[in-house]
């Protein structure tokens, strides 16, 4: 009785889902052939240059000054050792915070990154959504995002569709 069970469940769950249809995207493919994306992306990478080199500047001002008190610690009196040491402790806690502002979970580079790319996001995900809904796909599969596909026929690929529904055509 429940091996019959088990059989007609597994029918029954075969046969609904082949009643229902399926959609691959190329995520990585849509994004090289969305300008909007490249040039955020290189927004994005000018701003975390400079901002790179902002911290990178504040340590090497701290190695300077620990350099500065390795060679001058013989002639330094008790208090002023211990002042330099707190000026290159608190150089390094400056450019430590300076970092982790920036590139922080939470950091500005994460906040730019966001809003650069949440539009062209939505505007992909609606893309995808309204083609979906006039096909009446129930499911649609991003192939470049290592869902475990190990073959998707190119029939049913509509990354070209989104594009065109994006207008950038068929590149």
């Amino acid at each position: 009785m429940k091996k019959c069970m088990m059989i007609s469940l597994f029918v029954i769950t075969t046969i609904a889902a082949s009643a229902q249809k399926f959609a691959l995207v190329d995520m990585e493919y849509i994004l090289k052939n969305v300008p909007a994306y490249e040039r955020a992306n290189e927004q994005l990478n000018q701003v975390s240059k400079k901002w790179q080199a902002e911290v990178e500047a504040l340590n090497t001002e701290a190695t300077t000054l620990y350099k500065n008190y390795q060679n001058e610690v013989v002639f330094l009196s008790q208090e002023q050792k211990k002042k330099r040491q707190e000026a290159i402790m608190q150089k390094e806690k400056e450019a430590s915070e300076l970092k982790r502002k920036y590139f922080g979970p939470e950091g500005e580079l994460f906040k730019k990154r966001t809003s650069l790319m949440t539009p062209i996001q939505e505007e992909i995900y609606n893309a995808v959504k309204d083609i979906s809904e006039q096909r009446g796909y129930s499911l649609v599969v991003d192939r470049a995002a290592n869902a475990g596909i190990i073959f998707g026929s190119p029939k049913i690929d509509i990354s070209n569709e989104v594009l065109e529904k994006l207008g950038y055509g068929n590149q």
